[in-house]
């Protein structure tokens, strides 16, 4: 199948998403022509490291490029200053000096401590994004944000920096559990709410071929998020207003996550939010009911969870809530739904709403 090619639009920023079958061993030949790096360092946690570090350090070698590979713990809960710390020292003990570049090989919590890592290490290298996750493909390996956890909330500390390229390989997605092939589904089901009726729609028709990893609908699936992503980012690259709209799903559920101390996945706690910020909608009086069901039912459709463990402490989501990075001076920004495909921004929600929302068992 043809390679497909997004382009984030970015003046003498701009840089390409590529898209295929089989990509990853190509990377190296085309990391040569762009001259990037003199040498790279690929930066993965272990679990991926020993799916595709390999793979990935013989497509560098074989194009006659220096790779190094540097792992760290997986999961979220290592997505902390001291692993960035770790990190960096490994890269100054091995030689790594501002000619060189990173590569982020894995899922979103990889892309994020690269991106920041690059950003800080000797005030700033180059590095690309190879994310092996639906979720990082269609959302967290585009746009340049980067940044790692504190204990009172998520990403709280961060850069925006963009890649230099983005390769994504939908081969990758074939070792992906489930349940992060799911994850990776809301982050996709969010951009349809929030810009393309028609993708919903596509989404609708076609769940049981996205399960099947059918090619044309990966590619197709891929490219329509990244398109819209590239887009937001293009008119506000640091999310002074229009790229806020991102965010729809990411308020409580980032509060869901954390509270659930990240044994919820990031995907699953964002389509709680996506279903928190309907009824939110509804509440408010910008959306109607019926769409608010159309949303939620693509969610279960995709057997996504739709509300908050009940075991959830519900006082102790409210506390992350007020420590979101969005809240500014004690309100919190909600991304909600007018209709399917348009959302709006505010910081006018009663904490009253909220609370309805987030005490409400279904």
């Amino acid at each position: 199948m043809a390679e497909t090619v997004v382009t984030v639009g970015l003046g003498d920023r701009s840089y390409p998403i590529r898209i295929s079958s089989g990509l990853l061993a190509k990377i190296g030949f085309d990391l040569r022509q762009r001259d990037i790096g003199t040498k790279y360092g690929v930066i993965t946690d272990d679990t991926v490291a020993e799916l595709y570090g390999k793979q990935c350090l013989q497509s560098l070698e074989s194009a006659g490029l220096r790779a190094e590979l540097i792992t760290f713990p997986h999961g979220e809960a290592n997505k902390h200053m001291e692993t960035v710390a770790a990190l960096a020292s490994e890269l100054a003990q091995r030689g790594f000096d501002r000619g060189d570049a990173l590569i982020a090989l894995g899922g979103g919590v990889t892309g994020d401590i690269t991106g920041f890592l690059a950003a800080i290490y000797m005030r700033g290298i180059p590095f690309v994004q190879v994310p092996t996750t639906l979720l990082s493909q269609v959302d967290s390996s585009v746009g340049g944000k980067t940044g790692v956890d504190l204990p009172e909330g998520k990403n709280l500390v961060g850069v925006f920096y963009q890649p230099k390229a983005v390769y994504i390989d939908t081969d990758v997605l074939h070792t992906l559990p489930l349940d992060e092939l799911q994850g990776g589904l809301a982050e996709v089901i969010k951009y349809g709410v929030i810009h393309d009726a028609d993708f919903f729609a596509f989404l609708k028709k076609n769940k049981d071929a996205v399960f099947a990893l059918q090619q044309d609908v990966l590619t197709r699936l891929i490219a329509r998020c990244c398109e819209i992503k590239a887009w937001v980012v293009e008119q506000d690259e640091r999310e002074g207003g229009l790229r806020r709209i991102l965010n729809f799903g990411h308020t409580i559920g980032h509060a869901v996550e954390a509270a659930s101390d990240f044994q919820l996945i990031h995907g699953k706690s964002v389509a709680i939010g996506m279903c928190a910020a309907a009824k939110l909608a509804v509440r408010t009086g910008c959306l109607a009911e019926q769409d608010a069901c159309a949303i939620q039912d693509l969610i279960e459709r995709y057997e996504l969870p739709r509300s908050i463990p009940a075991e959830l402490d519900r006082q102790l989501i409210k506390k992350y809530l007020l420590n979101d990075k969005k809240t500014i001076a004690g309100r919190v920004f909600y991304v909600l739904p007018e209709a399917i495909g348009k959302v709006m921004i505010t910081n006018q929600v009663s904490a009253h709403d909220v609370d309805a929302v987030i005490t409400c068992p279904v």
